[in-house]
């Protein structure tokens, strides 16, 4: 029997956010209801973070309050502080997602506090959402910072013990910044299953140095079930020189069906969804299969001469 694998689909959170130009609030609404038929486990709907930070989700409200929700979807949405918990539970979002950074010069640069002062924010808004919601945590650069290099797997562990001591029902580890290898990822799944044992971890990969697919496989290999990607492989963090998008969630999956895992995917409907992407964002995006197609599409042998 297959493993059976669940992804999460982040493209109009975390692959919109960096956009230039805003996308109208309808589209963003027929994406996510077009996603919602693929068989994906969440979408990342949005982001209740102040829109003069992140003008391009500043129609969150109405995004949250239009979109048609699969009763097999669970809607989730990032939430930066307790303005944002609050505006999150008046729409009745499924899950929220806390975020902070296991760097500390990331966490400043992105957040404009220490860690710590993270933590005891977010600990603040984990008390009180109080059980009313699953509230997930998102940890950042966990496999290596811009700017530090090297985050040890030992922190990474500590702050996803600290988090899980709170009680939280999942932990996403980052690879925000796209300076992770498959060796790497390996140990620190192993660790942090460990560490953690009793909190499902989700992963998120960029693509910043071409090594997403291989990550991806190395973490499933290694017992992991549970991924984040974005449409198209949009994206990219603002603090990573250089940086690139998420990586490619139909690619991944498509890898991923074809060794034989179960994603629960219609990847040709959700190879459909992701070619009307580059027309909704108005330029070409960084995904593959949009461009070559499956594996399985036969094409004509040329006509000879």
């Amino acid at each position: 029997m297959s493993k059976r694998l669940y992804f999460n689909e982040v493209v109009t959170r975390d692959g919109f956010q960096i956009e230039s130009n805003f996308i109208p609030t309808e589209n963003k609404v027929a994406l996510i209801d077009a996603l919602s038929t693929c068989g994906f486990a969440k979408i990342e709907v949005t982001s209740f973070t102040s829109p003069k930070a992140i003008p391009m989700l500043r129609d969150a409200e109405i995004v949250m309050g239009q979109i048609t929700r699969h009763p097999d979807v669970v809607y989730t949405v990032l939430v930066p502080n307790l303005r944002g918990a609050e505006r999150a539970l008046d729409v009745n979002a499924d899950e929220l997602n806390l975020v902070m950074s296991t760097s500390e010069t990331h966490n400043r640069a992105n957040l404009r506090m220490a860690r710590d002062d993270s933590f005891a924010a977010l600990r603040e808004v984990i008390g009180f959402v109080d059980g009313r919601r699953p509230i997930t945590v998102s940890l950042s650069t966990c496999f290596g910072c811009p700017m530090e290099g090297d985050v040890p797997a030992a922190t990474v562990a500590d702050w996803a013990w600290r988090f899980a001591d709170l009680g939280v029902q999942g932990l996403t580890i980052c690879d925000t910044t796209g300076m992770a290898h498959p060796a790497q990822v390996q140990r620190l799944t192993e660790l942090l299953a460990q560490r953690v044992s009793t909190v499902p971890l989700t992963l998120h990969f960029h693509n910043t140095r071409g090594m997403g697919l291989a990550n991806v496989l190395a973490a499933a290999q290694s017992g992991i079930e549970r991924f984040d990607g974005s449409l198209g492989g949009l994206g990219g963090c603002p603090y990573a020189p250089g940086a690139s998008g998420n990586i490619c969630s139909e690619d991944t999956i498509n890898m991923l069906s074809l060794m034989g895992f179960e994603t629960g995917i219609d990847i040709v409907k959700l190879l459909t969804v992701a070619r009307t992407l580059p027309h909704i964002v108005g330029h070409d995006v960084p995904g593959q299969l949009i461009k070559a197609g499956l594996v399985t599409d036969c094409h004509p042998a040329p006509v000879q001469g």
